[in-house]
């Protein structure tokens, strides 16, 4: 599944071409894709026609395009309405010509661009996990002037985003009682970090993913948290991680962290750190890679 860095590569992509841009015209070729859209297609198709699309945001796996309005038509901080889009599991946004076709393309917009003129905007997706869908705006609890749509109102800050606060989140991560890998993967605590950036800033933090939360030393929880941002601004240096077609940037590329992994699905290969072999461990229904050497659950975290 797309991770933070992989949405912000394709919101990055898109914010030249699609700020200022209206929707000229909307087809739905597959409705499971408006999964999360209240209403028909017909519904959807309507709301969004003749459009104007604001600066793209994200939050977390979460990308929104706000919608200007007549009454605020230049500022995407005012309440309103967002095309709010989830990748899913091999969800893929690819601007591309009028005369351009993608196979599995289950939504599709024709874009007028002021500066740009006529572009097209393909909502591909192979499993059908993903989705678009117009949903209203509400303003954040902790941030009021700010607004996000509602389906994304129960999703914490991402470490990327400015007003992300690392003292409630050191916090929080302490009485959870819980293990590591299960805190950074609640999304309601951390947003955007999903198997393999979490299993890369376990490994490069040397925390074990089923370390006790409560065990975990504030030095040490401050350090994973460093680790996180810190995997996370490599793999947007690099254009996130691609294994296979499943994941590609807005013109269709994929990225390349895939080559910078340290561990995720490194399994029977030697630990960059120390040599040893890289398990992998069944977890939550899928795996957890790591060096048994380097990442020991201990008694007492230590900043060692």
């Amino acid at each position: 599944m797309p991770e933070l860095p992989e949405v912000e590569v394709v919101r990055a992509g898109l914010e030249p071409a699609v700020t200022g841009a209206a929707a000229a015209s909307v087809t739905v070729f597959d409705e499971r894709s408006l999964r999360r859209h209240e209403g028909p297609s017909e519904d959807f198709i309507d709301r969004l026609t003749g459009r104007t699309f604001l600066t793209p945001q994200r939050r977390g796996k979460f990308m929104w395009l706000p919608l200007a309005d007549s009454a605020h038509a230049d500022s995407a901080d005012t309440h309103g309405e967002a095309l709010v889009t989830h990748l899913g599991m091999s969800g893929q946004v690819l601007l591309r010509d009028r005369s351009t076709d993608d196979r599995l393309t289950r939504i599709r917009i024709e874009l007028d661009h002021p500066d740009h003129g006529a572009l097209r905007l393909n909502f591909v997706d192979q499993r059908i996990f993903g989705s678009m869908a117009i949903d209203s705006m509400l303003p954040t609890v902790d941030q009021p002037a700010f607004a996000v749509p509602s389906q994304v109102a129960h999703i914490a800050r991402d470490p990327l985003d400015p007003f992300f606060d690392d003292s409630k989140f050191l916090r929080s991560l302490k009485a959870k009682r819980t293990t590591v890998k299960r805190a950074l993967l609640d999304q309601t605590l951390i947003s955007g970090i999903g198997n393999i950036y979490a299993d890369e800033a376990l490994w490069a933090a040397r925390v074990h993913y089923n370390q006790p939360t409560e065990t975990l030393s504030r030095a040490k929880a401050v350090q994973l948290l460093a680790e996180v941002r810190a995997v996370f601004s490599k793999a947007l240096a690099e254009g996130g991680t691609s294994f296979d077609t499943q994941y590609l940037n807005v013109n269709g590329e994929s990225g390349y962290f895939a080559h910078s992994l340290n561990v995720y699905g490194q399994q029977g290969r030697a630990c960059p750190r120390c040599g040893r072999e890289v398990v992998r461990e069944s977890f939550m229904n899928r795996g957890s890679h790591f060096c048994k050497f380097c990442q020991r659950i201990r008694v007492n975290q230590t900043s060692s």
